[in-house]
């Protein structure tokens, strides 16, 4: 069984993690995952959607199994330069906006320039503004306050930000000594090194893969098409994402979660009861679950029309596009079950 190296996850996770991707701006994030591939002695390809593909050979060539994570995070677009100089801003994904008042972010240009500011609501004193606690924070009442020195729509146009600039918001990337992951985009980067820390190790002790293998890192997840772009000769795709935390779901931040079913519909019974099964034999901490209000690549692959079965799992992940959080024994116990299900 694949052994789980704390150390070299917190190096991995720092680098990915501070990687800024939101989805749309994926191509920083997939250069340096294909980087650490290609140290790995791994085949890989870029596609033209901006995913990374790895194609791996494996003892028995009888059929293609896959497995995915998606390197594309949530963020913020400029929606439009205001007259006093702010910018107004349209979602990237689905965050819950409450959370975004008062993070920084950066402002990345079209032609390469990036600037520095705050997320703040448009009645943001509260010496100023009466509705300054109760005023929505949907992303309509939510604006970008430049660390520049601006007054004016043509103050901002003249340091080359414009419409459809992307906005990426602060990770506060955190790895607690009680084991702890705390960070925004956990969803889906701890997966991203999930994924990097097993062909690290099969690399590493020249492990075989049980069938030919596509990894595949994908972008655009959060907007719903990540993995419509994957090998339509793809048997069985099992999928590592975010498990579900709360109400009545058995999740938790130290299992791996299994889904039976989310949004779209049921996951593949056969292929799901064998993750199941692989759980229980090797003893690992893992639950079963209902996603009530989910999607993953696994819906995007067949929405494209990939003939296959499909399974979801990922550790449990607490306050999901929010102010996510997961502990090292989920990212342990999902480590160790896309292991057994690609080698063993």
């Amino acid at each position: 069984m694949i052994s789980f190296d704390q150390t070299y996850f917190k190096k991995v996770a720092e680098d990915i993690f501070k990687c800024d991707s939101p989805t749309g701006y994926t191509h920083h994030v997939i250069k340096l995952v294909k980087n650490y591939v290609d140290a790995f002695g791994y085949d890989s390809k870029i596609l033209n959607s901006g995913a990374l593909e790895v194609s791996i050979k494996g003892t028995d060539s009888s059929k293609v199994v896959a497995t995915s994570a998606h390197c594309d995070t949530l963020g913020l677009m400029v929606r439009s330069i205001k007259p006093n100089g702010k910018l107004a801003l349209t979602t990237l994904g689905g965050p819950i906006t409450p959370t975004l008042d008062s993070e920084y972010c950066v402002i990345y240009t079209r032609d390469g320039r990036k600037y520095t500011g705050t997320i703040v609501s448009t009645s943001s004193a509260v010496h100023v503004y009466k509705d300054a606690n109760s005023k929505s924070r949907e992303i309509d009442e939510l604006e970008v306050r430049l660390d520049e020195k601006v007054f004016s729509k043509e103050d901002v146009e003249k340091l080359g930000i414009q419409n459809g600039d992307i906005v990426a918001y602060e990770t506060k990337f955190t790895i607690t000594d009680s084991g702890f992951l705390k960070t925004r985009f956990v969803d889906d980067k701890a997966s991203v090194v999930i994924l990097l820390m097993l062909l690290n190790y099969t690399s590493k002790h020249n492990i075989k893969f049980k069938y030919d293998t596509k990894i595949y890192f994908v972008v655009y997840e959060e907007v719903g098409h990540g993995a419509s772009v994957v090998d339509k000769n793809i048997s069985e795709f099992v999928t590592l994402d975010m498990g579900c935390i709360g109400l009545d779901l058995a999740g938790n931040e130290y299992a791996v979660s299994i889904c039976a079913k989310d949004s779209g519909g049921p996951y593949d019974y056969e292929l799901t009861t064998k993750l199941i099964s692989m759980a229980k034999e090797n003893n690992l901490d893992y639950t079963v679950d209902i996603f009530p209000f989910y999607g993953s690549d696994i819906g995007a692959a067949r929405r494209a029309g990939v003939d296959m079965k499909g399974a979801l799992i990922g550790s449990g992940v607490s306050a999901s596009h929010g102010m996510e959080r997961t502990h090292l024994k989920g990212i342990e116990n999902t480590l160790k079950l896309i292991y057994t299900y690609l080698i063993k």
